[in-house]
């Protein structure tokens, strides 16, 4: 379905490579091979074609048959519209010699800083990926470990450093890759008795090294072992190192202490979840760049309902876009709700939930809570649910405190400033209240 309706339109060829230019029908094809295909469509090249090459494609609109039609169209319906996809994808063989030539960066051309929308949940990793990228392994941030939830911008923060050393330092070399890339190069390599040529790509030629979802590695003994010698390497240079993850390094279970104390050794930034008006922003910045006329009441329906991730919210925006160009006719709220009724999840919480949130996540019992008990763990369980409920909901101090036993408004503002404290110097308190925090916003959308 997928690479039959696929065909070679051309090649190109330089100096330096050649450009295997595919043509396919739609957007949504252009994405999926790009992929789940491209890596087998390369390794199919690779073992006839023997110099540098990359893989280009583009969007022709030739026809299908009845057939794809009606396969395709039934993919439409029930699958999410992805985000959008890179021009070209590039895979290159690695120089055959010692020398530290210009390797294929693996780096996406549109996921730049320019193209990055900041907010108040991504600041601080954006601040820290440009300073990087501006003296790379000249600063204290090396490495730079950079984590959240999935969908959140890594990858995008990862290319932005890669993308902005290769235009300000053109002699540095830089590797952008998966750890599940690396894992499967070092196991490939292991079996067949070529580690040397592993340890040449993955030291030698490469002078920074941008390595995303590094929490694959745990409980891999021996490409553990490789990473740890490769980023030891990086160290001892003076070259730079930014991985990503979904956890923090004491979180990944089964990695090595050695590795942890490692990525620990720099600068942890986190990205979390946008509130809505960044997640607003992003939405005008996105339909702008492709050139789609969102009405304000879409825009924000769209921000309200895609509290998942970033990708979520483009994914939608790009559902949208489709169905208004397959049915020929603008972006609505009505084509919205009904294209996106079953994201719509939304709901208004209330006292109890929050309550009930905080007391599951400590594994308390809710009647203690709003109970009389002076004990540690209950008082700041308690005072941090009265703080979630005043940020949250349109309640009352008197209200408030009234939901905790009776009690008085200013033991409610007593809760919110010892909270407060709390923030600032208590780092395992402050990732129970961001987690919280993300469960709500997954709750009401805002």
């Amino acid at each position: 379905m997928w690479l039959q309706p696929a065909e070679l339109i051309g090649i190109e060829e330089s100096q330096d490579d050649h450009c295997f230019k595919l043509g396919v029908p739609t957007e949504l094809h252009k994405y999926w091979i790009c992929n789940n295909l491209i890596e087998v469509i390369s390794s199919e090249i690779a073992a006839i074609f023997k110099g540098s090459f990359r893989i280009e494609l583009s969007v022709t609109g030739q026809s299908l048959d009845q057939t794809q039609r009606d396969d395709f169209d039934r993919l439409v319906v029930n699958t999410p519209q992805p985000p959008p996809v890179s021009n070209s994808y590039q895979e290159a063989e690695l120089p055959r010699n010692n020398t530290r030539t210009r390797s294929r960066d693996n780096l996406n051309p549109e996921h730049v800083f320019s193209t990055f929308v900041v907010g108040r949940n991504n600041e601080f990793a954006h601040a820290a990926s440009h300073s990087v990228a501006e003296n790379p392994g000249s600063s204290n941030y090396n490495p730079l470990f950079i984590y959240g939830p999935t969908g959140m911008g890594k990858t995008h923060l990862l290319n932005a450093v890669g993308n902005h050393i290769k235009d300000k330092f053109p002699s540095q070399t830089i590797m952008y890759c998966t750890a599940e890339r690396f894992l499967n190069d070092c196991v490939s390599a292991i079996r067949h008795k070529e580690m040397h040529k592993f340890r040449m790509r993955y030291r030698e030629q490469c002078q920074v090294l941008l390595m995303d979802d590094i929490h694959v590695l745990g409980n891999t003994e021996a490409v553990q072992e490789e990473f740890f010698h490769t980023i030891n390497e990086f160290f001892e240079l003076g070259q730079q190192v930014v991985v990503a993850s979904d956890r923090m390094p004491k979180d990944i279970e089964g990695m090595e202490d050695r590795i942890r104390t490692r990525l620990e050794w720099g600068l942890i930034a986190d990205i979390k979840m946008p509130d809505i008006e960044t997640r607003v922003a992003i939405l005008r910045y996105k339909s702008e760049r492709q050139g789609i006329s969102l009405p304000n009441e879409v825009v924000n329906y769209l921000a309200r309902i895609s509290k998942r991730s970033i990708r979520e919210l483009e994914g939608n925006l790009n559902k949208l876009k489709m169905l208004s160009e397959l049915q020929g006719i603008n972006i609505t709220m009505d084509l919205a709700k009904a294209a996106l009724q079953g994201h719509d999840d939304t709901r208004t919480i209330t006292i109890e939930d929050i309550q009930k949130m905080v007391s599951d996540h400590y594994r308390l019992r809710l009647a203690d809570i709003k109970g009389k008990s002076r004990t540690q763990p209950l008082v700041q369980a308690r005072q941090l649910s009265m703080t979630l409920i005043k940020k949250h909901l349109d309640k009352s101090l008197v209200e408030i405190g009234r939901a905790f036993g009776g009690r008085d408004h200013t033991t409610v503002i007593n809760a919110v400033r010892r909270t407060q404290d709390s923030l600032t110097s208590n780092a395992d308190f402050k990732k129970d209240y961001d987690e919280l925090e993300t469960r709500i916003h997954n709750l009401t959308g805002v």
